[in-house]
């Protein structure tokens, strides 16, 4: 793990945690290789509790949706390791060419980002449209459903899948804020990135709930 030398005295409390903190890239792992087997894997070979709430219009495309889908989470879950393990910072030895060479932190923390505003803007915005829907305020389209029993897919989706995406967001989010506190990057930069990122992830919020509730 990411050797911490010093700390830097004008760090905020959730600074000196998440630089402090190397579980959440762990965890995250863990979560995403769980999802990924007991939830995607299965669903692809056609079991999975979402199975039992009505008939996809071609299986075929889901199981192999949901198979590409685990096999992306797994390798994602993985890539947070290099967030908080040396060759995150540095290439390793053995590889040709270019091993013990630097690794620029935008390498790493661009796509971790991105993955992060996505992963928490779906959780905020599914969670906020399907708790609308069961309460009969909004009406939300299925695509892709022959037959669905649609108030029971939305306490799927309300009760697991999405707070698995917050979850694993939140995750994430420690995971990258830790190896950005770790790197070359000053502080002033992180500390004014992260108010015009957060801005970005409710934007995010904001355009899902949109999208989901009004029909272009």
């Amino acid at each position: 793990m990411h050797k911490i030398s010093g700390e830097p005295s004008n760090l905020n409390a959730f600074e000196r945690f998440a630089k402090k903190s190397v579980w959440p890239a762990y965890a995250g792992c863990v979560w995403a290789l769980l999802y990924a087997v007991f939830v995607r894997f299965l669903e692809a070979t056609g079991g999975g509790i979402i199975s039992t709430y009505g008939q996809m219009e071609d299986p075929e495309a889901l199981a192999m949706a949901s198979y590409i889908a685990g096999v992306a989470i797994m390798f994602c879950g993985f890539c947070l390791l290099g967030l908080v393990r040396p060759w995150g910072k540095k290439v390793p030895q053995w590889i040709p060419l270019i091993g013990e060479k630097n690794i620029h932190p935008l390498v790493l923390l661009t796509p971790t980002l991105l993955g992060t505003a996505f992963l928490l803007a779906h959780a905020v915005s599914g969670m906020l449209t399907k708790a609308f829907f069961l309460a009969g305020i909004i009406t939300i389209d299925f695509p892709g459903w022959a037959e669905l029993n649609t108030r029971s897919l939305a306490l799927w989706d309300l009760f697991f899948y999405e707070p698995w995406f917050l979850i694993m967001g939140l995750l994430a989010g420690l995971s990258a804020a830790h190896y950005a506190l770790t790197s070359a990057i000053r502080l002033t930069v992180i500390k004014r990135f992260t108010i015009y990122y957060l801005l970005f992830v409710l934007l995010l919020i904001i355009l899902f709930v949109v999208g989901t509730i009004v029909k272009f």
